[in-house]
C-alpha cells in the first residue's frame, strides 16, 4: 500500500486535521444550476487524488472553489484541518494552492521564464536573466519537467506549454495542484511524459487532485477517485478498487455500453466520392492523391496521428478549400472549388472538429445556433426554432438553462451534442452524406456512448459516414472499413470488423 493510502488511512482515524486540503458541504449556484450540492472532499499529504465525472458534473466548479477563484455561498475550505476563507487565487497561492487549467494562461511572446516568474511580486524591479534562467531550470530539473528557459512560449507544444503552467505553480510554492483537465489537449506520448511528472510531485510530497472525465487514464494515475454526477459525490474508491464498469455507472448512473457498432444492413448508392484528391502548401503534399468511396448505409474511418492531412481531408470534402487536382463529388455533384453553401446543398453536413470555433458561434444561443446553416429567408421563424431545439435538448439529455443558453456557457460534452443535433437531426433528409471530425474528442465516457449512437442511428437511416478521428479505438468502434493516413496519402485499408490493430499501428507511424 502507497504512502498516500496510509495518510488517508490515518486522515479517517484521526481526523480532518491530517488532510491537506478538504471541502465540506460545499455549495456553489450560478443562475439556473447547481453546480456543487452539499460536496465533501479531502486530499491527503502526497496523494493524486482524481475527480471524476461527465462534462458538467461540477468537478471544475469544486476545484475553482479550493483554489479561491470562486466563493463557495455554502460550506467551507480547510487547510491542513483549518478554515481558510479563500478570495481569490492569489490568496490561495499564498495558502500553496494552485490551479493549471484546462486552457493555459500563458503569454505567447514571453519566454519560458519570463512567464514563470510574471506576477511575482517579490522580484526585484532590474532583474538579471542568468540568475532568472538558473532558478526556473531549478525548479524544473527537480520535478522531472525538462524546459529551456529561454524559449519563447508560442514556439512550444501544448505537451510543453503546460510544463511552463506546473513549473510557474512550483515556483511559486505551492504544495497542492489542481490539474484540470490536463491530457484534453495533450497527444499521448505528452499525456504519459505528464504521469510521470505527476507521480515524481507526488513522490516530493506534492498534493494532487486530477480533474477528468477520462476512465482508463484515471486509473493508471490516481490514488484515489471521487466521482461526481449532477454537482454531488456519487461514490470514492481507492486504487486497486477502481473498476470500468462501476465507475462508469457512478458517473452516468447506469450501464454504459461502448461495444463495437457495425452497419447492419446491405450499404446502398455511392454518396461520396474522391478521385486522385491532392492539396499543396508551400510545395508541400497536405492531402497526397486520396481516391476512396463512401456508401449509403456505411462508416468510413479514416485514422492517423495529427498533422498527417487529415483536417485538411475533410476541409476539401467540405468545400472550406479547393484542392489542386483531383475531384470531389457529392450525391452524384461536382463539388470542386464550390465552397460550402454549394457542398451543403449537394447533401453534405459537416462537424468540423473545433467545435466552438468552427462548428459553432459560442456567443450565439442553442436556438441561433441550430438555424445557422440552414436555408433561410429575412425572416427566421423564432418560435419553431425555440420548439425544435427544445425537442433536441430533450433528445440527445443537454445540460442547459435554456434553448436560449450562449453556447460558450454549455461543458464541451454538450456544446458538442449541440453541433451533432444540428448536422445530423436538424438537417434532416437533405444531408445524405456526414463528414464527422473527432466527435468524441474530450468528452466523457456517457456523452461517447450518445455520439456513438448517434452516428450508429445515422449510418441506419442510409447516410454515408466519412468518420476522421485520432482516436483509432473509435474507429476500430464504429468504421465498417478503414483508412489510414500518413503524410496525406493513405497508406492502409482494411474491413473495420477484421482490421489488424498492430497493422493499423505501424501505417500510422509510416511503417507500413
Amino acid at each position: 500500500m502507497s504512502a498516500s493510502h496510509e495518510a488517508v488511512k490515518g486522515s479517517h482515524r484521526d481526523g480532518a486535521t491530517l488532510f491537506a486540503l478538504s471541502a465540506r458541504n460545499v455549495t456553489k449556484r450560478f443562475p439556473g444550476v447547481v453546480a456543487n450540492d452539499g460536496v465533501d472532499f479531502d486530499l491527503a499529504p502526497g496523494e493524486v487524488h482524481t475527480l471524476l465525472g461527465e462534462n458538467g458534473a461540477g468537478k471544475s466548479t469544486l476545484a475553482s472553489v479550493l483554489c479561491g477563484l470562486y466563493k463557495p455561498d455554502e460550506g467551507a475550505v480547510l487547510r491542513n484541518g483549518t478554515q481558510v476563507r479563500l478570495t481569490s487565487p492569489r490568496h490561495g497561492l499564498q495558502n500553496g494552492i494552485a490551479m493549471v487549467h484546462q486552457h493555459f494562461r500563458l503569454v505567447d511572446r514571453f519566454s519560458v521564464a519570463e512567464n514563470v516568474v510574471l506576477g511575482d511580486r517579490s522580484l526585484p524591479f532590474f532583474l538579471k536573466t542568468n540568475t532568472l534562467n538558473d532558478q526556473v531550470a531549478e525548479v524544473a530539473e527537480r520535478f522531472g519537467l525538462p524546459l529551456d528557459p529561454n524559449a519563447l512560449v508560442g514556439d512550444l507544444s501544448a505537451g510543453q506549454r503546460q510544463r511552463v503552467e506546473i513549473v510557474k505553480a512550483l515556483y511559486q510554492g505551492a504544495d497542492i495542484l489542481l490539474l484540470d483537465e490536463p491530457t484534453a489537449l495533450l497527444a499521448p506520448p505528452e499525456v504519459e511524459k505528464l504521469f510521470e511528472t505527476v507521480r515524481s510531485m507526488a513522490a516530493a510530497g506534492k498534493s494532487i487532485v486530477f480533474v477528468s472525465h477520462k476512465l482508463g487514464e484515471v486509473v493508471d494515475i490516481s490514488d484515489r477517485i471521487t466521482v461526481m454526477r449532477d454537482g454531488r459525490v456519487t461514490g470514492s474508491v481507492n486504487r486497486g478498487e477502481a473498476d470500468g464498469r462501476k465507475l462508469a455507472e457512478l458517473m452516468v448512473g447506469r450501464d454504459i455500453d461502448l461495444s463495437p457498432r457495425r452497419a447492419t444492413g446491405a450499404c446502398g448508392d455511392t454518396l461520396l466520392t474522391l478521385h486522385n484528391v491532392s492539396l499543396y502548401r508551400d510545395g508541400v503534399a497536405l492531402v497526397d492523391n486520396v481516391s476512396f468511396d463512401v456508401r449509403a448505409g456505411e462508416i468510413l474511418g479514416v485514422a492517423g496521428v495529427s498533422g498527417n492531412g487529415q483536417r485538411e481531408l475533410a476541409e476539401l470534402v467540405a468545400g472550406l478549400v479547393a484542392p489542386a487536382g483531383g475531384v470531389i463529388s457529392v450525391c452524384g455533384n461536382e463539388t470542386n472549388g464550390q465552397g460550402t453553401r454549394s457542398v451543403r446543398r449537394a447533401g453534405l453536413a459537416y462537424v468540423p472538429e473545433d467545435r466552438l470555433g468552427t462548428g459553432l458561434s459560442p456567443s450565439l444561443s442553442i436556438v441561433d445556433n441550430m438555424v445557422l446553416t440552414k436555408e433561410r429567408g429575412f425572416v427566421v421563424d423564432r418560435k419553431g426554432a425555440r420548439l425544435e431545439a427544445d425537442k433536441y435538448i430533450a433528445h440527445l439529455e443537454i445540460k442547459t438553462p435554456s434553448a436560449l443558453t450562449a453556447t460558450r456557457k454549455l461543458s464541451g460534452g454538450n456544446s458538442q451534442k449541440v453541433l451533432l443535433a444540428r448536422e445530423i437531426f436538424a438537417a434532416g433528409d437533405d444531408a445524405k452524406v456526414l463528414v464527422v471530425c473527432s466527435p468524441t474528442r474530450g468528452l466523457d465516457v456517457g456523452a461517447v456512448e450518445t455520439v456513438h449512437k448517434l452516428l450508429d442511428e445515422a449510418r441506419a437511416q442510409g447516410k454515408a459516414i466519412l468518420l476522421i478521428s485520432e482516436d483509432l479505438d473509435e474507429v476500430l468502434t464504429l468504421a465498417d472499413r478503414l483508412l489510414v493516413l500518413y503524410r496525406g496519402a493513405v497508406v492502409y485499408e482494411s474491413a473495420g470488423a477484421t482490421a489488424d490493430v498492430e497493422a493499423v499501428g505501424l501505417a500510422m507511424a509510416g511503417l507500413a
